[in-house]
């Protein structure tokens, strides 16, 4: 007979009697919890990968449940708000409403989500006071905490302060910029020892958004000095240093120039002399990214992003490393725009460091709110998450906080999306335009009269329309096929009801699940 999962089937089938025993026990004594559970079941699939189930064994006997405990010590988070089911890894977003367009098998079943299904990234649009962060992106990251606690992923959740994703105590690394207080800093160049790299992601976060500043000459005028400086004191300079450089202060300039005589840096000396003969002409980027970079050289900041404070300095490479779980709170009053210009470094550093596929563990970054973040380069980079083992979720209030041109391509490049209650019918036709359209079955009736040729039958028809005022006709039945949207964007902005969404999910692996109504508080 089949023994329940209670019992560690599989590790009696594979022989390991003792070890399916002692867990058996505290299983049924309360000494494990789901996050243990699922954590000794994932070791025990990496041991039976590396052929090394004597180790998974001997390591169960001498520590029981609490064997490969989190580094931090947790086994449970201090609350929960969503319900989970770790060993299949999901959480539950809502149930499927039953209707036209939702198949028989789905009606009453849970919709959830996991990190097969936000490998593929997910965006969700919805009006303030919509229950973005209540019901999607508050139990999303609760689910990849609870995930990272067994050590299969880790997670970045950057929200506004004060914004309810669960409290410290869930949090490996809580950062708040801009707050005194603050435990930690935020690294600016994410670790990095190559100029290009954090030069490509600080261009990213500095100027991805304008239009008017190329990324690439952006970059490349920050390589021109990163590399340099790095070259004569063996790290990238604070952020107040790289904007007097970059808006050519001559002092600054001079003093870094002279640090290259050596012969060493030749190489370093002609990047450096490229950069001030291109400083002042009309193609130069040097005053739009001095510009942008002023915003974060406030005094609000000023012992942040490697500044004169004494923050444990952090940094986002930490996380394709580790199973860490990181909330990062921007300064969202007064400092909107640099509010969005963090978030858009986070988004770039976090695509640098996930580039390595070889990863064991799934990466998920967290926007509560991705207005301003989107950019060409990023959706470029989101479409590569997939086949490097991580995803983003990307909360926004409305499609137009995204450059329009960005619209469609944004759409294409997540493969979940979710519209709530109350978008509006410009945001609903973009929606529409990307789950398409599908074939349905419909029939027209058509009713004809009935012309007797027999003299008794046109009495008859005589006296039943006397009686009845209505002429003797047949139905003809015309059944067709034809294609309609999937959701009109009519009825994406008027027909689904207050805590409800429309939700299309996909998986790396290829599956799908067609647009369906959700309702989040079911």
């Amino acid at each position: 007979a089949d023994l329940p999962r209670s019992q560690w089937p599989e590790l009696r089938h594979a022989g390991q009697h003792q070890a399916a025993d002692l867990l058996a026990a505290e299983v049924a004594g309360g000494r494990m919890n789901d996050v243990d559970c699922a954590r000794i079941e994932r070791m025990w699939d990496q041991a039976r990968r590396e052929g090394s189930p004597a180790a998974f064994t001997d390591t169960v006997l001498r520590q029981g449940g609490a064997a490969w405990t989190h580094p931090s010590g947790a086994r449970d988070l201090p609350g929960r708000t969503a319900r989970h089911d770790l060993l299949q890894g999901q959480v539950r977003l809502g149930r499927w409403k039953p209707g036209e367009r939702g198949p028989h098998a789905y009606e009453g079943a849970g919709a959830a989500v996991d990190p097969d299904a936000l490998g593929t990234s997910l965006l969700l649009v919805g009006p303030p006071g919509s229950g973005k962060t209540r019901h999607v992106t508050g139990p999303v990251t609760e689910a990849l905490a609870l995930q990272a606690l067994t050590g299969r992923c880790a997670v970045v959740a950057v929200c506004a302060a004060g914004t309810p994703l669960g409290p410290d105590s869930a949090y490996d690394v809580v950062v708040r910029i801009g707050d005194p207080a603050s435990v930690h800093d935020l690294d600016p160049y994410a670790e990095s020892d190559d100029p290009d790299e954090a030069a490509a992601f600080l261009a990213e976060a500095l100027v991805g958004d304008l239009e008017t500043v190329g990324g690439q000459s952006a970059a490349t005028a920050l390589a021109q000095l990163l590399g340099p400086y790095r070259a004569v004191h063996g790290h990238f300079p604070p952020l107040p240093v790289l904007r007097e450089l970059l808006e050519g202060e001559p002092g600054a300039l001079a003093s870094l120039r002279a640090g290259l005589a050596a012969d060493e840096h030749a190489v370093m000396r002609r990047e450096l002399d490229a950069r001030m003969r291109q400083a002042g002409s009309a193609a130069d980027t040097g005053p739009a990214l001095a510009d942008r970079l002023a915003l974060l050289d406030r005094p609000v900041f000023a012992e942040f992003f490697g500044g004169t404070g004494g923050s444990r300095p952090f940094s986002l490479r930490a996380v394709a490393h580790h199973p860490l779980r990181v909330r990062i709170d921007l300064p969202e009053r007064g400092h909107e725009e640099a509010s969005r210009l963090i978030a858009r470094l986070v988004l770039a550093q976090f695509h640098t460091v996930v580039r390595d596929t070889r990863r064991p563990r799934f990466a998920c970054l967290v926007l509560d709110d991705a207005t301003g973040t989107v950019t060409a380069g990023s959706v470029r980079r989101i479409q590569r998450l997939r086949a490097q083992n991580a995803g983003v979720v990307l909360a926004l209030r409305t499609v137009a906080d995204v450059p329009e041109a960005l619209h469609g391509p944004l759409l294409g490049a997540v493969g979940c999306r979710m519209a709530l209650a109350g978008v509006t019918t410009w945001d609903g036709s973009r929606f529409a335009h990307a789950w398409g359209t599908e074939w349905v079955e419909t029939k027209e009736v058509a009713k004809h009269t009935v012309f007797a040729h027999q003299p008794m039958t046109r009495a008859l028809h005589a006296l039943r329309k006397l009686v009845t005022g209505r002429a003797v006709t047949t139905d003809a039945v015309t059944t067709k096929q034809v294609e309609r949207e999937r959701w009109s964007a009519s009825q994406l902005a008027h027909e689904v009801p207050p805590g409800h969404a429309v939700l299309s999910l996909s998986s790396v692996r290829g599956e799908h699940a067609p647009p369906l109504l959700v309702d989040l508080r079911g």
